[in-house]
């Protein structure tokens, strides 16, 4: 009798134990498939976000290669569509707007506090004036002399401003500040001062309050 007990407890634990034994290896089992799936996963956004990362970088090197351009606004304004350089550099540089409105550009600016000059400016000076908030109004001969005259009297009265001739520009009187520039039909053209009013020391400053004084005076 206690032979039979004894078959049948040892039995009963033998079950026990493999029913023990098969639920260790089912639970295996999942944390194998767990961690796999998940390596998966993690693999996926691996790839997923090298291959993001190589696009976006070839779609920077593209919009990098693609040259600027002037987008005109309601206002006339035009407006330079991609970011300019300040680079100083000591040679010449070869802007893709006449006059320039920005880019690299020499470490000397031009005086541009109420400063008229009677002969044509180096770019490179001038833009450095640019980077410091000032306007600089160009003319060629096809402009009046009157209107020259006049420009040149509003000039001398507004610091962060200067006047040069540029016989290489499109229009006879063109008012150009950093990353933006329009034509003008007269010194007496309203949007001669609405220029002033928004570009001198305006806000697309780079340097705003950098000076004026203590560049080069021709």
């Amino acid at each position: 009798m206690g032979s039979a007990k004894n078959k049948s407890s040892a039995a009963r634990k033998a079950r026990i134990e493999e029913m023990r034994r098969a639920e260790q290896a089912r639970e295996r089992r999942n944390r194998i498939l767990t961690i796999g799936a998940s390596l998966v996963v993690v693999a996926g956004l691996v790839v997923g976000g090298v291959v993001l990362i190589q696009s976006q970088s070839e779609e920077k090197a593209q919009a990098d290669k693609t040259p600027g351009k002037f987008v005109t606004g309601k206002d006339g304004v035009k407006t330079w569509n991609k970011t300019l350089t300040q680079t100083h550099v000591k040679t010449g540089v070869t802007y893709p707007m006449e006059p320039p409105v920005g880019g690299d550009h020499h470490a000397a600016w031009m005086n541009c506090n109420g400063d008229v000059y009677t002969k044509e400016l180096k770019n490179e000076n001038a833009v450095h004036s640019l980077e410091h908030g000032a306007v600089w109004v160009t003319y060629t001969s096809k402009a009046s002399k009157a209107d020259v005259a006049a420009l040149a009297e509003k000039v001398k009265k507004t610091p962060y401003s200067l006047m040069s001739p540029d016989e290489k520009q499109k229009d006879p009187i063109m008012l150009s500040a950093w990353g933006h520039q329009r034509t003008v039909t007269s010194a007496s053209d309203p949007n001669v001062d609405k220029f002033f009013e928004t570009y001198v020391q305006g806000e697309q400053t780079p340097e705003k309050g950098a000076v004026c004084t203590g560049g080069l005076t021709e």
